[in-house]
């Protein structure tokens, strides 16, 4: 068995896939529609084709699109390994983008981590290991 990929569903597909390329830095490999369940989904990876991919899903008929509040959510969160926290975080912030935890670090000699949020509040852990 291997493990492909991670679905995570939107409110706008065109926000998210704006989102995941332009500030995650993934690259956009397929996005089709899927007649069966009038939804449409799109694939991203990061640009060497090393990490996991993500799958965005856009169901046409999901009218209620609200994340649950923390302590009530399902699924956590997804992660980025990223070379700078600072710069990073400095992109988001001028892209207006939700940051839930400022960075923090994981013990004396662990990586530095943070959270944001994408487009539709799905949780991202940032970390940058030195």
């Amino acid at each position: 068995m291997i493990f492909t990929h991670t679905s995570i569903r939107t409110s706008n597909i065109d926000n998210s896939i704006n989102f995941y390329t332009k500030l995650m830095g993934l690259k956009l490999l397929s996005r089709r529609e899927i007649p069966q369940n009038d939804a449409e989904i799109a694939f991203l990876q990061d640009p060497d084709g090393k990490g996991a991919r993500l799958e965005l899903t856009f169901f046409r008929k999901q009218k209620n699109f609200v994340q649950a509040e923390y302590e009530e959510r399902l699924f956590d969160h997804i992660a980025f390994e990223i070379k700078d926290m600072e710069e990073t975080l400095s992109v988001m912030r001028k892209s207006k983008v939700t940051i839930s935890d400022e960075p923090y670090k994981l013990g004396p000699t662990g990586p530095v981590i943070a959270f944001v949020e994408d487009p539709d509040g799905t949780l991202i852990e940032l970390i940058e290991r030195k």
